[in-house]
């Protein structure tokens, strides 16, 4: 069966409007596969795929609670699109909705490959998104007008959202040559480190990875790790757990290294930008720490230094995580500071901090010949830890 664009809408509202975005993609020159996830009246057009063939022999709930109708269909909704994938009929996916559909739509189009074009005409694409894409490749277009019948602003965007994705699915990106893949996080305040960890195995023929440690990205990184596309992973910014500890913008989630660790890969590990916390522009941050340790990043990103304690709860943190590994995990600490704002005459040089976080961890983890910590001392930016970055990672792959 050849591929085509599955268009997904709840078609007992916008059954029109999806119809319309259908013949766009059609006269384009693209298949088209339309998908009924409506969860209230009949469909006003007749789809390819009805609703009670998404739901595979499921029920909704005859008691009228929208919310949970939704994610009933949701769920079947990734089911059907996953079983779909498995059977290489899909070249993208496409939805239009307002809230419920987009929740709908998006919670089935997360679970898709990356790479695999996703893209969500939407009523609320212009606020926060981070609900619907999260980690995913997913393309957010806000709608403008209300999904609810065509005129002179639906007709063009919805238009526009259709040769979108007609031009991502007509045109292939050439696949890379297979090299071995690495993950690496980094921060602006990590970058030196995690760039000359980059262009030396580059130059040893891997294809690395790199994630900005802003909560989605660890996740991201780790949604690869799991669907294997990542051989190896070297953490080494993970500031993602202060904001977990502390309530930062940009939190680790509470399974944050899980993966990685589950799936035994190579495994190195530092504690790079642990020293802060995000938030975003000065007046965002919450009133009980307005009078710690701030430097203003930028205007929308404000930092705070962790303290002692803080430090401490992260290192415990880190720590039980990591002792569920089995397979070797190394965890390289910088004595000399953990970011470019933790080094002398920086605002977030703080020692005690360090030596707390530090001696918190070695306590903390149970140390075997194959989990171990490795004390450097040296700065995470000094060219001494990305250099034994680089050597730990090739001891762990050869034990692997």
């Amino acid at each position: 069966m050849s591929r085509s664009v599955y268009a997904i809408a709840t078609m007992d509202t916008k059954g029109t409007e999806l119809g319309y975005v259908a013949d766009c993609l059609r006269k384009a020159g693209v298949a088209v596969t339309t998908v009924d996830v409506g969860t209230l009246d009949p469909p006003t057009e007749t789809p390819d795929v009805s609703r009670e063939k998404v739901l595979a022999g499921q029920s909704l709930p005859d008691d009228g609670d929208r919310g949970t109708a939704v994610t009933t269909m949701g769920d079947a909704l990734r089911d059907f699109l996953l079983h779909e994938c498995e059977q290489d009929r899909v070249a993208g996916v496409i939805g239009i909705g307002g809230s419920g559909g987009t929740a709908l739509i998006t919670a089935a189009m997360r679970a898709l490959p990356i790479g695999l074009p996703k893209l969500m005409v939407s009523t609320v694409a212009s606020g926060n998104t981070s609900p619907y894409v999260d980690c995913s490749d997913i393309t957010m277009m806000f709608s403008v007008v209300d999904v609810a019948g065509l005129n002179v602003v639906s007709e063009k965007i919805l238009g526009n959202a259709a040769h979108a994705m007609a031009g991502m699915v007509s045109h292939n990106t050439p696949e890379r040559e297979k090299q071995p893949t690495l993950g690496m996080t980094m921060f602006g305040v990590t970058t030196p480190c995690v760039t000359a960890v980059r262009e030396q195995l580059e130059a040893e023929g891997f294809d690395c990875l790199v994630f900005h440690a802003t909560g989605t990205g660890g996740r991201a990184m780790e949604k690869l790790v799991a669907n294997g596309m990542i051989d190896g992973v070297l953490d080494i910014t993970t500031t993602e757990v202060a904001d977990e500890i502390v309530g930062g913008i940009f939190p680790a989630g509470p399974k944050r290294f899980e993966i990685s660790i589950q799936r035994g890969i190579p495994l190195v590990m530092s504690v790079g930008a642990v020293d802060m916390v995000n938030f975003g522009g000065l007046e965002t941050v919450p009133e009980k720490f307005q009078n710690r340790n701030l430097h203003v990043h930028n205007a929308q990103v404000t930092l705070m230094r962790t303290t002692v304690e803080e430090n401490r709860q992260i290192a415990d943190w880190i720590a039980e995580k990591v002792n569920q590994s089995t397979a070797p995990v190394s965890i390289l600490i910088p004595e000399k500071g953990v970011s470019m704002l933790d080094a002398p005459e920086q605002p977030f040089y703080d020692p005690d901090a360090d030596a707390a976080l530090f001696s918190e961890l070695e306590t903390r983890l149970d140390r075997t010949e194959t989990r171990k910590i490795i004390r450097l001392p040296h700065h995470i930016n000094d060219p001494e830890v990305s250099q034994a970055l680089v050597a730990e990672f090739h001891q762990l792959l050869n034990l692997s």
